[in-house]
């Protein structure tokens, strides 16, 4: 009991000491009315991501975010937009409005959606206003691809993938289906400071010995010590904040949707319910709490990557014995960001897997997971390696001709990669914005190694990457 009220008491401590920023300021629930005419039937252009009056079609800017901070090597302790706060378990989803055009009561359930028309006089109200259910962001990115160009990219990535697609689907694939979907994602800005200590390898030389089959590569090497230190800027790490799309799923291809990203935040708007009109949405379920050892550790990968722009004479690799970030400062808002999405459910016996084609509506990034015919990719692999083993018996003067041996093998992976993408993901590591400033080197010569047979330093972890997935400890939470 006493270690619990500990943790609740340390828990309280962080949130008193967190600086909590009100992004919907001035937000009013009700009538969003044109500005021009007073009308409310109000869209969006995809092409501007400006917001257009349905009546006049007199379009006008959208709202910035205020009082977050922009220069984020100023940022000292914990800023939190007001729409990342944490879920209250047993918020009501069902609000009631009273429409000032008529005076009717108007409900509308949050759990699906934050629009709603007045049955009597037919104006729209909406929810703008955060309420602690996950409904509402601080931000939100509109939607730039229109639905025809998001079924050209679509139908284009199936189409070079039809040779080994299943029958059944090639049968019934349309893009006809496809639904624009808000996401719900953590956005993280972070000012740091970062220190690595360890040991690395230069190749000086590289030469062969023996003959024939027995000819061999060896490498001579220069061991150095090793130490950076530099100033680090994160500039939006954004992660997942649906507890479905954290999670690996046998069932579904959950990682494709990650791998679209990155999006180009520094585009996104105040939040406004008219964004979310023709498309659906997805509420937020995790709290900071949850996220913060997965923003953690991709945030030591960050760093990690970010002092190997400084390392470019270790080609052999760099085994850091020692690694900290310290974290100055850390900001946190919520965003719903926009997906242009196909779905396919393949059945397989009594189970089934879901495959996505998702496409990014800001970028045009495409990635997807087509269903395969398995028969006929085992039946060609098979052919490949029958050719390979052929190639194996006739080519005699190749010194890697055992490569041959495993034809098949490495073309059925290749082709099952290509159709399913089960390794697709989003490369946080270097596709975050980052900065580094005020860098410390020490490089020391420790040792002249000499007929290494490694072509890489034994032990090297300078390309680690581990936030690539929640850790245990994560997972137990989103869990619980």
């Amino acid at each position: 009991m006493a270690v619990n009220q500990l943790l609740n008491n340390i828990d309280d401590d962080k949130k008193q000491s967190s600086k909590i920023v009100k992004t919907d300021e001035g937000a009013k629930d009700g009538q969003n009315k044109c500005p021009q005419c007073g009308a409310t039937d109000i869209s969006v252009n995809a092409r501007t991501g400006r917001l257009r009056c349905n009546f006049c079609r007199h379009e006008f800017d959208p709202e910035k975010i205020k009082g977050m901070e922009t220069d984020i090597s100023q940022l000292e302790g914990e800023i939190i937009g007001s729409g990342t706060q944490d879920i209250i378990e047993d918020t009501q989803n069902i609000l009631t409005f009273k429409c000032s055009s008529c005076g009717a009561e108007v409900v509308i359930d949050t759990q699906n959606s934050t629009t709603a028309r007045c049955h009597w006089c037919r104006n729209t109200l909406s929810v703008n206003q955060q309420i602690p259910n996950g409904a509402i962001p601080d931000v939100v990115l509109p939607f730039h691809l229109t639905k025809e160009e998001a079924r050209e990219q679509i139908e284009s990535f199936v189409g070079k993938r039809k040779f080994f697609a299943h029958p059944k689907f090639r049968e019934e694939f349309t893009t006809e289906n496809i639904m624009g979907v808000y996401f719900p994602y953590m956005i993280v800005d972070i000012n740091s400071h970062a220190r690595f200590s360890g040991q690395g390898e230069h190749e000086v030389r590289r030469y062969t010995r023996g003959s024939g089959d027995n000819r061999r590569t060896y490498y001579d090497a220069d061991l150095y010590e090793v130490e950076r230190e530099f100033d680090l800027t994160i500039d939006g790490l954004t992660v997942e904040s649906s507890s479905d799309k954290l999670q690996k799923n046998s069932s579904k291809t959950n990682n494709i949707i990650n791998s679209i990203m990155p999006f180009d935040i520094e585009n996104s708007v105040k939040y406004n319910a008219n964004y979310l009109n023709g498309y659906t949405s997805e509420k937020r379920d995790t709290n900071i709490d949850q996220l913060r050892p997965l923003v953690d550790e991709q945030s030591k990968d960050i760093a990690r990557f970010a002092a190997n722009e400084t390392l470019k004479e270790y080609d052999r690799g760099v085994n850091w014995q020692r690694e900290e970030l310290d974290v100055k400062g850390k900001q946190w808002k919520t965003a719903y960001l926009p997906v242009w999405l196909y779905s396919y459910q393949q059945k397989k016996g009594e189970n089934s897997l879901l495959h996505y084609v998702a496409v990014n509506a800001r970028t045009k990034e495409t990635m997807g997971s087509v269903p395969i015919h398995m028969p006929k990719l085992f039946g060609i692999s098979v052919l490949v390696e029958l050719v390979g083993f052929i190639a194996y018996l006739l080519i005699r003067d190749f010194d890697y001709r055992f490569i041959f041996l495993f034809a098949g093998i490495i073309y059925f992976f290749i082709m099952y990669l290509r159709y399913r993408n089960s390794n697709a993901r989003h490369h946080h590591e270097t596709e975050t914005k980052k900065n580094i400033s005020n860098i410390r080197k020490v490089d020391k010569l420790i040792q002249h190694k000499r007929g290494l047979s490694n072509s890489k330093m034994s032990g090297a972890n300078n390309n680690k990457v581990s936030g690539q997935s929640l850790s245990e400890s994560v997972l137990n939470s989103l869990k619980s």
